[in-house]
């Protein structure tokens, strides 16, 4: 997984790049996908997930399948974190790791 770290439009002093590849690499991290096929160069995803320091981060993304540019990264709200314990316990998004090309049998739609 190849990071593009160019032309970033969030501070990377609030939330460090280490940060953001530790969330995608996270095995208990919900990716949401369109719920449409326009999955096209203008698609947006969206990751939810924890640092190493069990810090709850929100990523907005776009990837190719080999390069991921992150939009936008911040900590969870209330919100995010009630979805992302809801998920987490009730099974609905099992633990592991899941690319775009191999998503989820039940991916969750937005």
């Amino acid at each position: 997984m190849e990071f593009d770290w160019i032309d970033c439009h969030f501070d990377l002093k609030k939330v460090t790049p280490k940060e953001v590849e530790e969330v995608f690499e996270d095995p208990f991290s919900i990716r949401l996908f369109p719920e449409n096929d326009n999955t096209g160069t203008d698609a947006r995803y969206f990751a939810l997930g924890k640092t190493i320091n069990n810090r709850p981060l929100f990523s907005a993304f776009w990837t190719d399948g080999k390069r991921y540019r992150v939009i936008l990264c911040r900590e969870m709200n209330d919100d995010e974190l009630t979805f992302t314990k809801e998920k987490t316990l009730s099974g609905s998004n099992p633990p592991g790791h899941h690319t775009l090309f191999d998503p989820p049998s039940n991916p969750v739609a937005f």
